[in-house]
């Protein structure tokens, strides 16, 4: 079975180590919103149990999660205890997701109360990177709110490690790279837009983990080549990528995914 425990590189130059391929978890707390092609059921604790063991055996060690993922950060915070240090865990700030809708708040207070918050649910006295969840208007978050001057002091203060911004610009994502330590991207077999971050951060050490990488499942319903390995071919082409966040709760998903990234990084190598 190829596992990516030898595979594990820097994430720019935060001194974090992660995974080629991280788990995302919105699927563990929300089923509501979310851009899936296929509908599914919010697995139960054993079941997230068997998916986190499993990502561990497959040398999965990035979890990726955020307040506006439902349940996703309270549900994590007991299943990982006693394994927290197996894990680099990410988190966000920005976006709060209630009753069905979600709502921005970038201000310092809420910025500060939401790590804070992510702290208690989690379990943990640091979360290794905190990113800014963009509402889409990347530029005007950072210039005009206190949120990343606010993950700054935090930083200082040890409650988080590393800190950076999902956006969704190419201008966002280079402005939140030269202030911060890392930034997530879009970018997949559909959408290319974002290289010129991940160009950047290759340039300047910084990290760059990239979100809808096979573009939120759609991608395996291309016809042809298989889009999974030609997905991965394409995102770990690029130096500047640290690492894929892949939503799924299903085992033989995961795996396959695995055995994929194994493949393209060995015939890399």
């Amino acid at each position: 079975m190829k596992t990516l425990h030898d595979l594990h590189r820097p994430l720019g130059s935060t001194g974090l180590r992660v995974s080629p391929l991280g788990l995302g978890t919105v699927k563990l707390g929300r089923d509501q919103g979310v851009k899936y092609p296929n509908g599914f059921t919010i697995p139960d604790d054993k079941q997230a149990l068997r998916l986190l063991a499993c990502a561990r055996e497959l040398g999965i060690n990035l979890i990726d999660t955020a307040p506006a993922y439902g349940t996703s950060e309270e549900r994590l915070g007991p299943l990982l205890q006693g394994r927290r240090n197996d894990w680099v865990l990410v988190s966000k700030v920005g976006e709060e997701f209630e009753n069905g809708q979600s709502r921005f708040d970038f201000s310092a207070a809420h910025t500060r109360y939401s790590v804070e918050r992510s702290l208690k649910r989690l379990k943990t006295d640091r979360i290794d990177l905190v990113l800014v969840h963009s509402d889409g208007n990347d530029l005007a978050i950072l210039e005009q709110s206190d949120v990343y001057q606010t993950l700054a002091d935090l930083k200082r203060e040890g409650k988080l490690l590393a800190f950076g911004f999902s956006g969704k610009t190419v201008e966002g994502g280079l402005l939140a790279l030269r202030e911060g330590d890392c930034a997530m991207v879009t970018y997949n077999l559909q959408a290319r837009e974002e290289k010129a971050v991940i160009d950047y951060a290759a340039a300047h050490a910084k990290g760059i983990l990239v979100k809808k990488a096979l573009a939120s499942g759609h991608a395996c319903l291309a016809n042809g080549e298989d889009p999974v390995r030609r997905s991965f071919e394409l995102l770990f082409g690029e130096p500047g990528v640290a690492s894929a966040i892949v939503g799924t709760i299903n085992l033989q998903h995961l795996s396959d995914n695995v055995a994929s990234v194994a493949a393209v990084l060995d015939q890399q190598s």
